[in-house]
């Protein structure tokens, strides 16, 4: 596991940019595996000027999404694949044909997830994987549960989750309550992790997921057993570690 310690979020921001661009650059048919929330959003403004300042080339990318709430159709402008769209794929030549998201409108979740398993399968699995994390440790939606989940399925989302995303909503009433992720095995299985952490906020859930037990009530905490994990984190989330 490697950590890099920077500035700020705008520091953060351009070191991880950098590790997906090498990504795209080394590999230019790789799969990157996507995340949404907040911690992204400047990792992605810088990667769309890049490509604008024809640094990168995305036309023959695939991704994945890590998660999409249920019952959201893809044009709720809080859907992920809003955000996705919105903060990324359409600044950049990625093909939409190839990105791919759980699809939160299908109400069959054995169906679903196992359709996406089979999409992440057919392509051979995820080059590199973007995570951010949870204040309680959740990578994805997985959240803290007595066993780690290993493909992807169908969540009820926590209290603590549903408290921290009630802001994009009219209500809280609003906040779906379940959620299609990845599991902990899928995300374990991508050949490189990236992840990204801001904010002091951050910091003691960064410190028990890399230096506390491996347990499924930190879920983040399973990274420690990745053979290739690159943590970018400003100095903030990082002020416990010293």
């Amino acid at each position: 596991m490697r950590i890099y310690k920077t500035k700020d979020y705008e520091d953060m921001s351009r070191k991880a940019a950098n590790v997906i661009s090498a990504q795209v650059i080394t590999k230019p048919d790789c799969v990157l595996g996507l995340a949404t929330g907040s911690t992204p959003i400047g990792t992605y403004k810088q990667l769309i000027e890049r490509y604008q300042n024809g640094d990168l080339d995305f036309s023959e990318v695939k991704s994945v999404n890590l998660d999409e709430y249920k019952g959201l159709p893809k044009d709720h402008d809080q859907s992920y694949y809003y955000f996705m769209y919105t903060n990324l794929f359409k600044d950049i030549n990625i093909d939409l044909d190839n990105t791919n998201i759980p699809n939160g409108m299908e109400p069959d979740s054995d169906k679903e997830c196992d359709r996406y398993n089979k999409v992440i399968e057919s392509m051979g699995g995820v080059d590199l994987q973007i995570l951010g994390l949870g204040h309680n440790g959740h990578i994805g939606f997985n959240e803290p549960e007595e066993v780690f989940e290993k493909l992807t399925h169908c969540v009820d989302l926590t209290e603590s989750t549903i408290e921290a995303n009630k802001r994009f909503f009219a209500s809280a009433d609003d906040v779906p309550r379940q959620a299609y992720t990845m599991g902990i095995k899928t995300i374990m299985q991508a050949k490189k992790i990236l992840l990204v952490v801001s904010g002091e906020d951050k910091a003691a859930i960064l410190r028990d997921t890399l230096c506390g037990p491996i347990t499924p009530q930190v879920p983040a905490s399973i990274l420690q057993l990745h053979n290739d994990v690159i943590v970018v984190a400003d100095e903030a989330a990082l002020s416990l570690m010293d």
